[in-house]
């Protein structure tokens, strides 16, 4: 009769969740488990006896042996995670990421190993990095012992140092040498007690390079929950410059009089407006879009009632004025929309709109504003589009996609006064190191751009056009929009040739999800629920509770989130969704919204915003599951929106 232990040894190893295969000294498989044989394809027939690199790609099987030799001569335990993720090859001959943890038997005279395939965190760890490169600040990542488990390239560039020499040393290395002593306790504090501090919330720091030098800098903080515990990320940005440029200002102020010349003040002063403006662009196109927004959308819907009314006055009367006042509210209308569109275009250049991505096959946009690019192009141009059939997938924003081409054909047609040709070009790339990208190329043939010019080309509110005729924000708008997606843009141009616009956008492994079929309005269902709108803006609280009570629901209004949250602590009172703006003074709409559903578990959130800021998480994309209504919305979006939080 067996040994009972066999017994139980045996049923341990088909009950473990990763693989287990058992390598005898010859480096053959002598035992696996049921989750190896799911895992990599073979049936156990197929693998006992065979050699170990069965299971290892090829490229890295002659490598195997030396290192498995290695192993035996040093046979202490390895565990899970101690190093970076590994490939294995399955029966398909396809290959994923696995870590794997080592341990010897002595008695059997065989080393066991852990497998287990680590390709989704893998996938999400790419992505989150990805994030992270396309921050336009230094990140830099700490756990909880105060060591650095992530760093970015701007990191990288602002401090001096590569990533390897920085992983795993404590965060001290960065502070300067009078501000170490104190620095672990006041570490310690914000673990403790880990609330977001923003950007330019206290006096700026300091920071110190690998080279010993020091720089002031400002330094926001948040904590982000992981897998290995609380990690808590630090932006961080150099304002060397507009320190220098106050301390300037204020030199020139105190001298004012004694200054020689006009004009040397006039240089000073112009370079100190430019370093502002640089640095506090984001901020103003957010500060200016949310209040622009509020007003449009309080314009754009009050005006959609007035033309509902006149429109059916126009109906009944058709030989009378209504009809004529129906068309001038139309185009009433058509500047809103036209207003929101420049509004749009100010937030995707400040890299604060709300980016929507999905996955995307870059063909299939370009087909869909085809006819728009040949309007904006006009007859004197002809286009021409060389797609690759079988295109590799692409996670992205579909309405910037197509921002980024109608730009692109603007300036082509302006380079273009006399006709020619644009090219839009799809193509699949892989780089020598192994990453995948979908290429977008757009070509024109048009009077090209001098390389003195060619340099400055993304820069803000550069353009070499006459004045009233460019803004300066087309090709900074395509640059802001490629780079937030975590692709990269270039611009290549010979004068009297042409020039071609080349991006790359990488390749994503999600995929597909088909999109929610679009209700039309009047099949929306109009429930009597009660919803709670929080606005500090009077006028848009005001048309907002009308769109809503004309629709059939029951409105509770609250001006702030103090005054919301004295009527959900009533438990007499009834809600059934928060409907609230995201800027408000006293309390963001994000703060109310957590402390409403402490209140009341589940209840459903929808957040009014005019720009994207208060959602930022590193590239800018929305949080999954958050419902955003951008404004400045119309009726029809408002209730959608609401009908899919309530139903959903």
């Amino acid at each position: 009769m067996a040994n009972p232990s066999d017994a139980v040894v045996i049923g341990l190893l088909e009950a473990a969740p990763d693989a287990i295969i058992g390598v005898d000294r010859d480096g053959r498989i002598a035992v696996v488990n049921a989750q190896t044989v799911r895992l990599f394809g073979y049936e156990r027939a197929e693998l006992i006896g065979e050699p170990i690199e069965l299971l290892i790609p090829e490229r890295f099987r002659p490598q195997h042996p030396g290192h498995r030799q290695e192993y035996l001569r040093d046979p202490r335990p390895r565990p899970m995670g101690a190093g970076v993720p590994l490939a294995a090859r399955r029966k398909d001959g396809s290959e994923f990421p696995a870590e794997i943890s080592l341990s010897a038997l002595a008695a059997e005279d065989m080393v066991v190993a852990a497998v287990r395939d680590v390709s989704d965190r893998v996938r999400r760890e790419a992505k989150f990095q990805g994030l992270l490169e396309a921050a336009p600040d230094a990140i830099v990542g700490v756990a909880c012992d105060g060591r650095i488990t992530l760093f970015n390239a701007q990191a990288e560039r602002l401090f001096g140092y590569s990533r390897s020499e920085l992983l795993g040393l404590p965060i001290e290395v960065l502070v300067p040498d009078s501000a170490r002593p104190g620095h672990p306790d006041k570490r310690l504090r914000y673990f403790a007690d880990p609330q977001p501090r923003p950007m330019g919330s206290g006096r700026p720091l300091g920071a110190r390079r690998k080279d010993g030098s020091e720089f002031p800098a400002e330094i926001s903080l948040s904590a982000l929950e992981t897998e290995d515990g609380v990690i808590v990320s630090a932006a961080i940005r150099d304002v060397t410059d507009r320190i220098e440029a106050q301390a300037e200002r204020q030199r020139l102020e105190a001298e004012g009089e004694r200054l020689a010349a006009a004009a040397e003040r006039e240089r000073l002063e112009a370079q100190l407006h430019q370093s502002q403006r640089l640095e506090s662009l984001g901020q103003l196109a957010g500060g200016v879009a949310h209040d622009f927004n509020n007003l449009l959308a309080v314009m754009l819907n009050y005006t959609g009632f007035v033309a509902e009314q006149i429109q059916d006055a126009a109906d009944a009367e058709p030989g009378s004025d209504w009809p004529q006042a129906a068309q001038d509210l139309q185009q009433v209308l058509r500047a809103g929309q036209r207003a929101t569109e420049l509004t749009h275009q100010l937030l995707a250049f400040g890299r604060r709109e709300v980016v929507r991505p999905r996955v995307l096959d870059l063909n299939v946009v370009i087909r869909e504003v085809e006819q728009l690019l040949l309007r904006t192009l006009g007859e004197h141009i002809r286009l021409h589009a060389e797609l690759e059939p079988r295109l590799w997938p692409v996670l992205a924003d579909p309405g910037q996609i197509e921002q980024v081409l109608v730009n692109l054909a603007v300036n082509a047609r302006d380079a273009m006064p006399g006709g020619g040709t644009l090219t839009v070009h799809t193509g699949n790339h892989e780089d020598a190191g192994g990453g995948r990208h979908v290429r977008l190329r757009v070509g024109d043939t048009g009077t090209g751009i001098p390389p003195e010019v060619l340099e400055r080309v993304f820069e803000p509110f550069y353009t070499t056009k006459a004045p009233g005729q460019g803004t300066g924000l087309g090709l900074a708008t395509v640059y802001g929009i490629v780079t937030q997606a975590g692709g990269s843009a270039t611009l290549q141009s010979i004068v009297g040739a042409g020039t071609v616009f080349t991006a790359l956008l990488p390749v994503t492994a999600e995929q597909p999800v088909a999109p929610a079929p679009a209700v039309a309005p009047a099949q929306l269902r109009h429930g009597g629920e009660t919803i709670l709108v929080v606005e500090d803006e009077v006028a848009l609280r005001a048309v907002t509770e009308r769109i809503l009570t004309r629709n059939g629901y029951r409105v509770l209004t609250a001006a702030s989130g103090p005054e919301a949250m004295k009527i959900v602590e009533d438990p007499a009172v009834e809600a059934d969704l928060l409907l609230t703006d995201v800027i408000m003074p006293h309390m963001h709409g994000q703060e109310l919204a957590e402390q409403i559903r402490r209140i009341r578990p589940g209840m459903p959130v929808v957040f009014m915003s005019g720009y994207a800021q208060p959602f930022i998480t590193g590239g800018g994309t929305l949080d999954a599951g958050t419902i955003l209504i951008t404004k400045p919305f119309a009726q029809p979006e408002l209730l959608q929106r609401l009908r899919e939080a309530l139903d959903g």
